[in-house]
């Protein structure tokens, strides 16, 4: 087929590498092999193809250097290497390659995106005087951008993204009056933008500039020249109120201003101009006053969180996709929000009600929003009941409630949920058992019932959840042994180098997405975890009336991170393997009944960096090794321990005290009926108590806790 002049293969499973009889087709005018998976290098012989006028070798695994021999391609128009694993190479010495032999100005697009190149954009780019199409973003160029590029009249899309130029947008980007396109964001850019900067730009559509450290400085009757879609302007500075130019945008359909530190109350222009909007992001600011209802229009994604916005919660469209009105001052009943319009099916995906004022209880109006994926209401005033009616939300991830006033049992409609990744109901007022299907929630990787009221033993279906990776129960009434079978959690278990530092649930259209943040209590500390809490691993199962021995088989949990099993009542020994869990960090059970001699495998813990074994009945000699030595003395005391770090040495005899002779007489007769008569007296009182506890089972319990925050408050004092 030498003869051939146009081979396209893009989106196929090739893997190979370039063939080398391709290398000799000198008729190929085009050769398009992208999104593929074709690897090993790409020969010097690419420069024999010398009628090529498009060649895109983009989305494949190529290594090894761009070659040289591109310079030969004279009838060369189109070029893209975007996406591959090419090593290390200089921008310049690409641009200037291409200039080198041929005239540059042949190239009309030229793609090198996410293909390690770095160094500095040299003003060499003005050579290039028809090219069209600019793509170098997910590269590491720095330095300045090039003055030059304002010389290049014919470009139509610009995208230097997520690279690292510093210093401030040449005004000359003005020029450029067929740009529609525009995306600068992710550099470390800084300084001001002003009229100028968009002067000649009439047919800009989209401009991104998100993640630059930028001031936008226009006067306030400002009409800008161009009309733009899409607009992002995220980290920016534009306050102090919203650009009121932006009610001129009627093509606008994607706007992001988060913080950008604009304040106030939101104009009624701005209420009307969302309407029209897909992608609404306001986010991070200091914004006020009442929402207006948002019942009409195209949005999928509106995000108004972390501002001071007040008032009842506004209504939105059906066909919205993702809500965030958090961390803000939303307040009274949420029945209105949910029971309007009762027979129009909601697309919401994602709900965030969290961190507001909101009252009153959760309604029995879930029936239309069966899509939703993820529901957050944490740290409202709610109370009541979960209503029966969630049981239909089948799609439902993640259902977080924490530091709410939620009381009663759980439904057993949630065990329809059979997707639930995430459940955190901690900090309510939930009675009840640990229902046992909560075992079926085979997607689980967060369970959270801190803080809440629940009795009974804990469940041996839950060790069915072998993709949990938390697991807090802990500050309840739960009684009962440690499950056996907890060695059956697998992602506590298996030392795996693929889990995802994040809790991805949402992701529509690169717009929106939600990760899952957790409050945990690890070294003594409540820690908020979100970027990297899919690689956290912990087991807290502290300040309830669990007795009997700690497991052996929790020994295997050897990617457990954190384990806290204090002020329980707990007996027996220590487990003698606790040194295989070598990624524990975290250590706690303090405040149970413990004996016996800290076992020697515990120096194997090299990660630990909190440990408290205070309060126990342990003896004998602490094990020595550098992390053991380097704790405080408080993660021992409370026991019969000797060695470092406490002051106790090992082996050494205590002085006993002299007898105190009291020189006085001894009545035999008054002494031994004054003995008798105070041992009948305590053996009556001690069993009269003893027997009303025994035949009272809920004051037994509330003694023995009762006991146990004496012991604790002495502690605090000592300590």
């Amino acid at each position: 087929m030498t003869g051939l002049k146009v081979l396209n293969l893009e989106t196929n499973l090739f893997t190979s590498t370039i063939p080398k009889w391709l290398y000799s087709f000198s008729n190929l005018e085009s050769l398009i092999l992208s999104g593929n998976h074709l690897q090993g290098e790409i020969l010097s012989s690419i420069g024999n193809l010398t009628s090529i006028v498009t060649l895109r070798l983009n989305d494949n695994q190529f290594e090894g250097k761009i070659p040289k021999s591109l310079v030969k391609l004279c009838k060369l128009v189109d070029l893209d290497l975007s996406m591959n694993n090419f090593t290390v190479g200089k921008a310049s010495e690409i641009i200037e390659s291409l200039s080198s032999v041929c005239p540059s100005d042949r190239i009309k697009s030229l793609s090198l995106r996410y293909c390690n190149l770095s160094g500095h954009l040299t003003e060499k780019i003005r050579d290039f005087k028809n090219l069209s199409y600019l793509d170098l973003s997910g590269n590491s160029i720095s330095g300045p951008i090039p003055v030059s590029l304002g010389n290049l009249s014919f470009l139509v899309y610009l995208d230097i993204s997520d690279n690292q130029f510093n210093g401030t947008l040449p005004e000359t980007i003005g020029q450029l009056k067929m740009l529609t396109n525009l995306d600068i964001s992710y550099n470390s850019l800084e300084g001001v933008v002003s009229e100028v900067h968009f002067t000649y730009l009439t047919r800009l559509e989209e401009f991104s500039a998100k993640g630059n450290s930028m001031t936008l400085n226009t006067s306030r009757s400002w009409l800008p020249p161009f009309q733009l879609q899409q607009l992002y302007l995220d980290s920016w500075h534009l306050g102090p109120e919203l650009p009121n130019w932006l009610q001129g945008q009627a093509l606008l359909w994607t706007l992001s201003l988060p913080n950008t530190g604009v304040s106030g109350i939101v104009p009624t222009w701005f209420w009307n101009l969302s309407s029209q909007l897909v992608y609404l992001n306001i986010s991070h600011n200091q914004l006020c006053g009442e929402v207006q209802d948002m019942v009409v229009g195209p949005s999928l994604v509106i995000d108004l969180g972390s501002n001071q916005f007040n008032g009842s919660l506004p209504l939105i469209s059906s066909t919205v996709h993702m809500l965030d009105l958090s961390n803000s001052s939303f307040s009274g009943s949420v029945s209105r929000f949910f029971c309007d319009k009762m027979h129009e099916p909601k697309q919401l995906f994602l709900l965030h009600l969290g961190k507001n004022l909101l009252t009153g209880k959760i309604p029995e109006c879930w029936m239309n929003w069966q899509n939703l994926a993820v529901v957050n209401f944490e740290g409202n005033h709610l109370i009541g009941n979960i209503p029966r009616s969630m049981g239909y939300l089948v799609n439902l991830k993640s259902l977080q409630l924490r530091n709410n006033h939620l009381s009663g049992e759980l439904p057993s409609s949630l065990q329809n949920c059979t997707k639930l990744s995430v459940v955190d109901l901690g900090g309510n007022k939930f009675v009840g058992s640990l229902p046992m299907w909560i075992g079926s929630l085979s997607d689980l990787l967060v369970l959270n019932f801190r803080s809440n009221k629940l009795q009974g033993s804990i469940p041996s279906e839950l060790c069915n959840l072998i993709n949990l990776q938390i697991l807090d129960l802990a500050d309840n009434n739960l009684s009962g042994t440690i499950p056996r079978c907890f060695h059956k959690f697998s992602a506590m278990t298996t030392l795996s180098k693929s889990n995802s530092p994040n809790i991805l649930l949402y992701d529509i259209y690169s717009y929106g997405r939600y990760i899952v943040e957790a409050i945990l209590v690890t070294k003594g500390r409540e820690v908020e975890y979100r970027e990297i809490l899919g690689l956290v691993t912990s087991i807290d199962l502290s300040n309830n009336i669990i007795s009997g021995d700690i497991p052996e088989e929790l020994t295997s949990l050897l990617r457990l991170q954190t384990l806290n099993l204090s002020e329980n009542l707990l007996t027996g020994r220590i487990p003698s393997n606790i040194g295989n869990m070598t990624r524990v960090e975290s250590l706690d059970i303090s405040m149970n009944q413990l004996d016996g001699e800290i076992p020697q495998s515990m120096t194997s813990l090299t990660f630990l960096s909190h440990l408290n074994l205070s309060h126990n009945n342990l003896t004998g000699r602490i094990p020595e090794s550098t992390q053991l030595q380097s704790l405080n003395e408080s993660s021992f005391i409370g026991n019969k321990l000797c060695g470092p770090p406490l002051e106790e040495k090992c082996g050494a005899k205590r002085a006993r005290p002299a007898a105190v002779e009291q020189d006085r007489g001894y009545n035999m007769v008054e002494d031994k009926w004054f003995y008798l008569s105070l041992g009948l007296g305590f053996m009556f009182g001690f069993w009269s108590f003893l027997g009303f506890l025994l035949a009272n089972m809920p004051w037994s319990i509330v003694f023995v806790r009762f006991l146990n925050r004496i012991v604790q408050k002495i502690y605090g004092v000592i300590c």
